[in-house]
């Protein structure tokens, strides 16, 4: 059997490579032409934002505590110059871990841009590899909303916050998403930027109960100085001599705002662009207003995949990571590469493929981490969804004195339990060591603990007393 990889640097390729390398009856061809390559993750993702923020966050934590005198200034050229080093080595770790692959006699590396010439033909270089099975995973890129005058402005994305080290006085932002809620923080802190954002619904945070999403922009508004206009939405856009207007429609009427420059955190669309997807049996439907396959914007709707990772018009192709558009998340991208791994297998062999299911768990940087949020499981409004009685408890951070004492009193936790068996189904966090809790909070949901069994002590004092507040209150309701 003949399995082609396209995208085998970024998790998702890697994750499946590495799964089918151990089969001997598979002949493997990688195939990535990122150059210097190592995936999205670790040069434009998750970890080069997070050596940014934390840069930001020893400032805010500095401004924000009266005991310290002096607030000290964020130098970007060291910021820049730390992330690269870091993210250079772990670019070539990854780089490197895919050579050694290659290595076995199973297995081989091209680096090259590769297309569909046929349904399972891929053409790379002066090569044609005909495959039994192919997997597509090449990631995502910047989505650029179409709104007027989109096409003639100049605008700055999160892959150019990493690497600046110079930034003008103000902004205006669209997008307030993920890329958006970890961006913001660090443009206004580090680098001093006055910030309008525009977010078009009531509140940030769509994935969270209400509380989250308000308490989020009051920690915006309040502790950064951000300017969130809520319930607006984008007109048109275009340049100045000064920089940048963008066209609004909001909650006081149609108005225009003036800055010194743009810039998109509108998230990311999966990349299929010039894939040849036209010379296979796929055939995806763009998202209305984005584009066309004929003009190689394609954005597809998550259906195109199902969850066995197989394409559904043609089960021998799989697509895996931020490319189906399903969750673009790293941990979920690897675990997509290795489903596809055990079903490519298993189609082969005439045996049941396994559906990917995972249990909902998100961390965000919120706040330049220092108020990151976290969700395991169900909300209230999830779990309402899904027919389920609850019980809930919510605690405020400021009820317990460690974050007090630690400098860091904003925030809030939520738990949601099952009404009738005492099932803990789900957390909320958006507090100081929030992200740290959230392995805590996966293993007691995925493991479908009785919150009654949880312990509720942890040593004192220290911050995960904000889960034993919520264990307690919800098995009081129970009992």
């Amino acid at each position: 059997m003949h399995v082609v990889v396209i995208g085998a640097y970024g998790s998702a390729g890697v994750a499946a490579a590495n799964d089918l390398a151990e089969y001997d009856d598979v002949s493997l061809t990688l195939i990535d032409d990122g150059d210097p390559g190592g995936g999205l993750c670790i040069l434009r993702g998750c970890m080069p934002s997070k050596e940014v923020l934390s840069a930001g966050a020893h400032r805010f934590q500095a401004r924000h505590d009266h005991r310290v005198s002096g607030v000290p200034e964020v130098d970007l050229e060291k910021v820049v110059e730390t992330k690269n080093e870091h993210t250079s080595n772990f670019a070539s770790q990854r780089r490197a871990s895919v050579h050694e692959l290659a290595e076995r006699e199973n297995v081989e590396f091209i680096h090259d841009t590769a297309r569909f010439v046929g349904d399972h033909t891929v053409a790379v270089g002066d090569r044609e590899i005909d495959a039994d099975y192919v997997v597509i995973a090449t990631g995502s890129t910047v989505n650029v909303p179409s709104i007027s005058g989109m096409d003639e402005v100049d605008y700055a994305t999160s892959a150019d916050v990493l690497d600046r080290t110079q930034f003008p006085d103000s902004c205006v932002v669209m997008g307030f998403g993920y890329v958006g809620i970890e961006m913001v923080p660090y443009l206004s802190e580090a680098c001093g930027m006055d910030i309008t954002v525009i977010e078009h619904d009531d509140r940030p945070l769509d994935e969270a109960d209400p509380a989250f999403g308000d308490e989020l922009l009051r920690i915006y508004r309040e502790e950064f100085g951000i300017e969130v206009l809520t319930n607006t939405y984008e007109q048109s856009v275009e340049s100045t001599d000064d920089g940048v207007r963008l066209g609004v429609d909001g909650e006081d009427g149609e108005k225009t705002i003036d800055a010194d420059e743009l810039f998109l955190f509108t998230g990311r669309r999966p990349t299929l662009d010039g894939l040849g997807l036209e010379h296979t049996a796929l055939d995806i439907e763009p998202d209305a207003g984005v584009g066309t396959i004929e003009d190689e914007t394609i954005r597809p709707s998550p259906e195109w995949v199902d969850e066995t990772m197989q394409t559904r018009d043609d089960p021998r192709i799989f697509a895996v990571g931020d490319v189906n558009g399903k969750e673009p998340i790293l941990h979920v991208a690897k675990e997509q590469g290795a489903i596809a791994a055990e079903n490519i297998i298993a189609d082969d062999r005439g045996a049941d493929l396994t559906p990917y299911e995972n249990t909902h768990h998100h961390v965000m940087f919120a706040g330049l981490g220092i108020y990151p949020f976290v969700r395991v499981g169900h909300t209230v409004e999830s779990a309402a969804a899904a027919g389920l009685d609850v019980v809930t408890a919510t605690r405020e951070a400021s009820d317990d004195g460690v974050f007090k004492t630690k400098d860091v009193p904003d925030g809030l936790a939520r738990l949601v339990v099952d009404a009738d068996d005492g099932t803990v189904l789900g957390y909320q966090g958006l507090h100081y060591h929030a992200d740290v809790m959230a392995k805590t909070m996966q293993v007691v949901v995925e493991n479908e603990m009785d919150v009654r069994n949880v312990p509720d002590r942890a040593y004192h004092p220290t911050t995960p007393e904000i889960i034993d507040g919520v264990v307690r209150e919800t098995a009081a309701q129970l009992e």
